[in-house]
């Protein structure tokens, strides 16, 4: 009788001690594996062309937020339903036809903007969540006349989401910014964004960056370009608050310089200017939707959006339209001597990603 008594107790500790002794060495290896970048790092730069003066005298430029490949109209995810622990019967990865079909219908819509820039956000490198797709290479496929340059924002060797389904994690991670253009910079730089997570949940996110890429014009000035991707899952928006500062130093350095800036990317929070309750008063990941303050930059500089056309929906379910939650928060900035000509959204139903394109054609003053 004691025996069998003991036998029981040995084994309940074991299935209590296996889960807890997983847990632990998952942040062990998290915490010695993390990604770590240093905050300027320069890009290397394909593709490159023999444009390398920018001539022509309006310019065209494309944002857009793919969502990896695996956040289209079809899709959720069990992050933004607060599956930590568990997924929540929610998706950790699309099915693989899923992002196949969501990667091939971006690449598609990308080759038809015909733009002179491409600033592309969670573009996947070698990820499992999108079957280790290089979706860099697969837009430089319908992008063959463009250098460009990839920035990691996102390297894990193992994600442990959810935490308690081993089987289902979102597992090896390798993302970033993808950017595109006809002419080729004369230098790219990866600017590490500042502020973190606090521990353990700053070695399984993104490490927030921003590309800048310079490329000569004909008075001896710079066009600056910057491909820019700030935090979400930010509650109270600290850390988009030490981003933004940071940014908008490093944007008025380069103005006082002489230089032209156009700057655009997924901002996760809404451009100055948009009425909270213009797209029915969203939240962003379940967050209120936070928006840049009027005073942040000179009335001089330009907040670039369309604002009839969502740019984010909410991932909570698949999409559904006129009851998905929508918002804007992916838009262009314009320094004080480049003038707008033309901006446009890109209604797609979400259908590729949890993000919509946004295109504009701007001009030097």
């Amino acid at each position: 009788m004691k025996k069998t008594i003991f036998r029981i107790l040995k084994w309940i500790c074991i299935i209590i001690l296996i889960p807890i002794l997983y847990v632990v060495g998952s942040l062990i290896h998290g915490t010695v594996t993390d990604f770590q970048p240093e905050e300027v790092i320069p890009l290397s730069i394909d593709q490159q062309q023999e444009n390398t003066v920018v001539t022509d005298s309006i310019l065209s430029f494309t944002l857009w937020n793919v969502g990896y490949g695996g956040l289209g109209a079809k899709s959720n995810f069990f992050y933004d339903n607060g599956g930590f622990l568990t997924d929540k019967g929610k998706m950790v990865r699309s099915p693989k036809e899923y992002v196949e079909e969501y990667v091939g219908g971006a690449a598609k819509t990308i080759d038809q903007f015909d733009s002179d820039f491409y600033l592309l956000q969670e573009v996947d490198f070698d990820s499992k969540r999108s079957y280790h797709i290089n979706q860099y290479e697969k837009y430089k496929e319908v992008l063959p006349g463009y250098a460009s340059t990839f920035a990691v924002n996102y390297k894990s060797q193992r994600v442990p989401l959810p935490v308690l389904q081993p089987w289902k994690v979102m597992g090896k991670m390798t993302s970033g910014l993808g950017t595109y253009s006809k002419y080729t910079p004369t230098k790219a730089t990866r600017y590490q964004l500042p502020g973190e997570y606090d521990w353990p949940t700053k070695i399984f996110q993104l490490d927030r960056c921003a590309a800048f890429h310079r490329y000569g014009l004909p008075n001896g000035k710079e066009l600056v370009v910057v491909n820019v991707h700030n935090s979400a899952y930010d509650k109270g928006g600290k850390l988009k608050k030490m981003q933004m500062d940071y940014l908008k130093e490093k944007f008025q350095t380069e103005y006082q310089k002489g230089n032209y800036l156009v700057i655009g990317g997924d901002w996760n929070q809404r451009p100055f200017g948009v009425d909270p309750k213009s797209f029915g008063g969203a939240t962003l990941n379940g967050e209120p939707g936070k928006m840049i303050p009027e005073n942040f930059l000179p009335p001089s500089w330009t907040w670039a959006f369309d604002p009839k056309i969502p740019t984010n929906r909410a991932l909570k379910d698949k999409f559904q339209k006129g009851e998905t939650p929508v918002n804007l928060i992916d838009f262009f900035l314009l320094s004080p001597n480049m003038e707008l000509v033309e901006i446009f959204g890109t209604n797609l139903e979400f259908a590729y990603s949890d993000h919509q394109p946004v295109t504009i054609k701007v001009k030097f003053k």
